[in-house]
C-alpha cells in the first residue's frame, strides 16, 4: 500500500483512506438507484433499468480504479447528476424525431457518450484540459471551493430529501428552509402532503439536523470518521422513527431483494450496444451540437469540483494547481468511455468526494475502496438503498459549511476577484451546475478586465472559454 498510493508521504494512514472511501461511498451511493431510475424514466425492474444500474456501478469503480492507482488521488467519480438528466431529454428527442423505441433511442445517444469520452482522452493525453485549468484566473478557482460549498448546502437542504406525497404515489423533493419552518402547524401544507408525508417530513429534518450537530460535535472533538459516524447515528435514529412514528419497517425491502446481478438484461440493452444509424437519423449538425455541450459541461463540472477539493484539501500551490490534474482528468474520460460501452451517461468527479476528502483522504487508496464498494454494490445494492436521505444531507451540509472557508482568500477589495466570485456563489446552487457558474464567473472576470482597460491581462484561452460559454448559454440548448 505504501509503495503505491504513498500514504507516509501523504500524511495518512490506510485506516484513514478506508474510512474516508466508506464516507464518500455513503454520500454518493444514491447514484446507484437514482442513476437508473432518471435515465429510464423510474422503469424499475425493466431490463434497461437493470442494464443502467450494472452500468454505473461499473462504469464509476472503473473511473475510481484509474484515478486510484493513476492519479493517487482521493476523488471519487459516477454519473454525473445533470448530465444524466440533460441525457434523458436527449433520449427523449431522438426517439420523438426518429420514431425509434425508447431503448434505441437510448442506444443512439450512448454514441454521443463515447465520442464525448474519447475526446477528453485525447485532450487529457494532449495536456489541453490541463491548459484550460490552467488559463481559469486565480480569482475564478478561490471562488470554486465556497460556490461548490454553497452547491452542496443546497442539496442537503433541500433536493437531497423527498417526501412521499398521498394521491398520486411518487417521491417529490422539499426544500427544508421553504417547507419546513414554520410550517409544524398548518393544516394547508398537512393536507397537501397527508398525514403520513407531513410526519416523514418532520422525521427527515429533524433526523438530518441531528445528524448534523453530531458530526460538528465529534469532529470539534478531533475524532477520526466524524462525518461517517454522525452518518450512521442519523441513519438509526431515522430508521427508529420510521418504526414508531410511521409504522414502516426501513428493512423491509431486504426480504425481497434480489443479491444476484442482473447481467443478462446489461448484456441484451446497453453492453456495447452501439446504434449509430439511428443517431444520425437526427442529423449531423445536431448530433455535433449535442457533443460540444456534453464536453463543456462535463468538463467544467469535474475541473470545479477537482480545483474547489483538491484546495480544501491543500493539495494545491500558491497559484492554485494541483499535481497530477492531467491523470485525474484522464480517469474521468477513462470513466466516460466505460460508461458508453456499458450503457450510462457521463461519467465525471463527484462533489461528495469533498465528504471523504474531509474524513481524511488523501490518496488513491480512498477512490479504490469507494470503486470496491460500488462493485460490491451489484450485489448488495438493496442495502446500500436503506442509508436515509437524511443521513446523507447531514454529510453535505457540513462539508458544505467548511467549504466557505475559502472565501477568507478571496481579496474583496479587488472587483476583479470579487464580483466572478459573487455571481458563482448564487449561481452554482441555483443552476445545480458547477460548469455554468464558472462559465458566468470567466465571462465576467472577461468583461471587467476588457471594459477597465485591462484586456491584455486576459489570455488567449480564457477570451476563448468565455465566448465558448456565451454561445452555450445563448445558442445551445
Amino acid at each position: 500500500m505504501e509503495n503505491i498510493f504513498k500514504l507516509k508521504e501523504n500524511g495518512t494512514t490506510v485506516r484513514t483512506e478506508v474510512v474516508a472511501g466508506l464516507t464518500t461511498f455513503m454520500t454518493m451511493a444514491y447514484i446507484i438507484a437514482l442513476n437508473p431510475n432518471l435515465l429510464t424514466g423510474f422503469d424499475v425492474g425493466s431490463a434497461l433499468w437493470n442494464g443502467v444500474f450494472l452500468a454505473t456501478c461499473i462504469a464509476s469503480a472503473i473511473g475510481m480504479f484509474v484515478m486510484a492507482f493513476v492519479a493517487n488521488k482521493p476523488f471519487c467519480l459516477a454519473p454525473g447528476m445533470g448530465l444524466n438528466s440533460f441525457f434523458a431529454v436527449v433520449v427523449a428527442n431522438v426517439a420523438g424525431i426518429t420514431g425509434m423505441s425508447y431503448v434505441a433511442s437510448f442506444q443512439a445517444a450512448l454514441v454521443i457518450i463515447l465520442i464525448e469520452g474519447i475526446v477528453f482522452i485525447v485532450l487529457s493525453v494532449l495536456n489541453i484540459r490541463e491548459k484550460i485549468v490552467d488559463a481559469i484566473p486565480l480569482g475564478v478557482r478561490l471562488g470554486i471551493a465556497p460556490a461548490i460549498g454553497l452547491m452542496l448546502m443546497n442539496i442537503g437542504l433541500g433536493s437531497n430529501v423527498g417526501i412521499y406525497a398521498e394521491g398520486n404515489g411518487f417521491t417529490t423533493p422539499f426544500y427544508v428552509m421553504r417547507d419546513f419552518f414554520g410550517a409544524l402547524t398548518p393544516s394547508v401544507l398537512r393536507d397537501g402532503m397527508g398525514d403520513a408525508g407531513y410526519t416523514t417530513m418532520v422525521l427527515t429534518v429533524a433526523t438530518m439536523f441531528i445528524g448534523l450537530f453530531v458530526i460538528v460535535l465529534l469532529a470539534k472533538k478531533g475524532i477520526k470518521g466524524a462525518v461517517l459516524l454522525g452518518m450512521l447515528v442519523a441513519s438509526v435514529i431515522y430508521w427508529i422513527g420510521s418504526f414508531v412514528f410511521l409504522k414502516t419497517n426501513p428493512f423491509a425491502s431486504l426480504a425481497t431483494a434480489s443479491f444476484i446481478p442482473p447481467f443478462a438484461d446489461m448484456a441484451s440493452t446497453t453492453l456495447f450496444k452501439f446504434n449509430f444509424s439511428g443517431l444520425m437519423d437526427i442529423g449531423l449538425f445536431t448530433v455535433i451540437t449535442l457533443v460540444i455541450t456534453f464536453c463543456m459541461i462535463d468538463m467544467f463540472d469535474t475541473i470545479g469540483t477537482l480545483v474547489g477539493t483538491a484546495s480544501r484539501a491543500g493539495m494545491v500551490d500558491k497559484q492554485g494547481n494541483m499535481p497530477n490534474m492531467r491523470e485525474a482528468l484522464l480517469a474521468d474520460a477513462v470513466g466516460t468511455v466505460a460508461g458508453a460501452c456499458t450503457g450510462t451517461s457521463t461519467v465525471t468527479t463527484f462533489v461528495e468526494s469533498a465528504s471523504g476528502v474531509e474524513a481524511g483522504g488523501r490518496t488513491g487508496l480512498t477512490a479504490l475502496t469507494c470503486g470496491i464498494l460500488f462493485l460490491a454494490c451489484m450485489f448488495i445494492a438493496p442495502i446500500a438503498a436503506i442509508i436515509p436521505a437524511a443521513a446523507t444531507s447531514a454529510a453535505l451540509i457540513y462539508v458544505g459549511v467548511l467549504m466557505l472557508q475559502g472565501l477568507k482568500n478571496v481579496k474583496f477589495d479587488d472587483m476583479d476577484q470579487m464580483v466572478p466570485v459573487a455571481l458563482m456563489l448564487i449561481a452554482m446552487p441555483i443552476s445545480s451546475s458547477i460548469g455554468h457558474a464558472i462559465g458566468l464567473g470567466l465571462i465576467s472576470y472577461t468583461v471587467i478586465k476588457v471594459f477597465s482597460g485591462k484586456a491584455k491581462d486576459v489570455s488567449v484561452l480564457t477570451y476563448v472559454i468565455s465566448a465558448l460559454f456565451l454561445i452555450k448559454f445563448f445558442l445551445i440548448v
